[in-house]
């Protein structure tokens, strides 16, 4: 056990590289220390590393010269920063072009650490317009998002408007549902067939067979909170609440935060590994 640990400790530059390398795509330290069988506090440590001095190689130096001269390293930095969605093999190429000269992607990118640039995920949010329409059964898209678009950015900085993607749709097949939570209690999960659902759908599918009885169970302190969704706001809707004497909680538009039952939909995502997204 002594001699293969020893073995792992002093890992080649090739593997250092390879680990610094799925670290800078996004991935975790514990995903990439499980796929090389290495141990967490070694990739984690080779990290800090390669954060603190731009190299993931330890032990000696091998006095070859420096790859880029200071300007190049500005240029990197302003290739960055200019288009901060850019691999850093995309950079690399491109100041290949312009210098004449072969840079590397790991070169790139220990540059870019010492201009402050990391690659970060960035964060994803729902757009807010001036003028938005439509909200919004939850659908489950059946495909999945990777989520391996990186930006370079600074330290601090994960919250500023320009390095945020604004996002709330997804392509492919889908699957859409609708369910109802309270405190104690739950309705069942109703999965919709094919198609959209409009106003007929949601009168004959939900309110009447789960909003309707809920109240009857619940009484005069029932308060439903549905969403923006042209079909919970046609007339025939309107008035079966009227009539069984619903109250409506009022939901801004866009803004699901303020929805509870988005907590479950996100698990249900994560459990099933779909992407969740409105409609």
């Amino acid at each position: 056990m002594a001699n293969n640990q020893s073995v792992r400790r002093h890992l080649d530059a090739f593997t250092r590289n390879r680990i610094i390398g799925k670290l800078e795509e996004g991935r975790s330290v514990t995903s990439v220390a499980a796929e090389f069988g290495i141990a967490h506090r070694i990739v984690s440590r080779l990290w800090r590393q390669f954060e603190t001095t731009g190299t993931a190689i330890r032990g000696f130096s091998s006095g070859r010269p420096r790859g880029t001269t200071p300007a190049d390293d500005r240029y990197i930095v302003l290739q960055a920063r200019r288009n901060r969605r850019q691999t850093a093999g995309e950079i690399a190429r491109h100041t290949t072009q312009a210098t004449g000269r072969p840079i590397s992607r790991f070169t790139v990118a220990r540059r870019l650490h010492g201009g402050g640039l990391f690659a970060r995920r960035p964060v994803r949010c729902v757009p807010l317009t001036p003028a938005h329409r439509g909200k919004h059964e939850s659908r489950f898209s059946l495909s999945s998002d990777s989520h391996r678009i990186l930006i370079w950015r600074e330290r601090g900085s994960r919250n500023h408007p320009s390095y945020i993607i604004e996002r709330d749709r997804y392509g492919g097949r889908g699957v859409l549902v609708w369910g109802g939570i309270m405190l104690g209690s739950r309705t069942d999960l109703h999965i919709f067939d094919a198609g959209s659902v409009n106003g007929t759908r949601y009168f004959n599918e939900i309110l009447l067979p789960y909003v309707r009885l809920f109240r009857g169970a619940m009484g005069l302190q029932f308060l439903f909170m549905g969403d923006n969704a042209p079909c919970h706001r046609t007339v025939a809707a309107e008035q079966l609440l009227e009539s069984e004497d619903i109250k409506r909680m009022d939901l801004p538009a866009r803004s699901p935060d303020l929805n509870p039952i988005e907590h479950v939909w996100d698990f249900l995502g994560r459990t099933w590994q779909l992407v969740p997204y409105h409609q």
